[in-house]
């Protein structure tokens, strides 16, 4: 059984207002896995691990809107993102080490030093730029961004709510063969669902969402949640033999 966590706990473990996971939540950004029948909501391990994902994004200055692009585009990447996060990190890091060697020289010398180099943020500036630039930049995230611009939170649930639709039809059909003519029927459903209302998905990027959607973690449980246990995995092999 999974163990679920209340906003407050959630609040008082990560050090994010309970008023800023209702924002999260309100735009979309990060909902909860459930609510309790008096409607509190609750958290488990997949919504923690994006809610690690959103801060260490805000550490590169992302806007919520770009992170909430970025996480639901085809192109997001968890190991890349990891990689530029430490980088980045790593350079804030220095730069605190440099200014407090900085601060402890003016401590112990005394008198006055003109010299302001440990100021310089340029270089953690320019990583950044360049980090938000190599997600921005490609065609599927352009395309995400321009058609969920101005979308509500209703319109949004919405759509969300017809991939879910798709996904329990799979769920109905995940004990017959994969390569079946109403099972790829499905697969071509789902792809011009998302090209109709997302950006245009290709057989590759059709592909990578399908290894994603059984890679485990928030994707799995909901796809699984809306088709039964399983539903995910099945979905990927379908998949997988459509985009062959």
């Amino acid at each position: 059984m999974i163990e679920m966590m209340t906003v407050n706990k959630v609040s008082k473990l990560t050090g994010v207002s309970i008023r800023t996971l209702q924002y999260y939540d309100k735009i979309g950004l990060l909902h909860p896995a459930e609510h309790t029948e008096a409607g509190y909501r609750l958290y488990d391990d997949t919504a923690l691990e994006r809610l690690q994902q959103i801060l260490l994004f805000r550490e590169l200055e992302f806007s919520l809107k770009e992170i909430q692009a970025i996480l639901q585009s085809p192109d997001f990447d968890r190991d890349k993102a990891l990689e530029q996060q430490i980088e980045l990190l790593s350079l804030k890091k220095k730069h605190l080490e440099n200014l407090i060697t900085f601060a402890r020289g003016l401590k112990q010398v005394g008198g006055t030093n003109m010299d302001f180099s440990a100021f310089n943020t340029k270089k953690m500036e320019e990583y950044a730029t360049k980090a938000k630039e190599q997600w921005q930049h490609t065609d599927a995230y352009q395309e995400f961004s321009g058609n969920s611009k101005g979308r509500s939170k209703e319109a949004e649930e919405a759509l969300a709510r017809g991939m879910m639709t798709i996904f329990a039809d799979f769920g109905k059909h995940k004990n017959n063969d994969p390569a079946s003519e109403e099972v790829q029927a499905l697969v071509k459903r789902l792809q011009a669902y998302i090209s109709g209302n997302y950006y245009h998905c290709t057989s590759e990027i059709l592909n990578a969402l399908g290894a994603m959607y059984g890679a485990g973690g928030e994707f799995t449980e909901n796809i699984d949640k809306a088709g039964g246990k399983g539903t995910a995995e099945f979905a990927e092999r379908a998949i997988s033999i459509y985009c062959k």
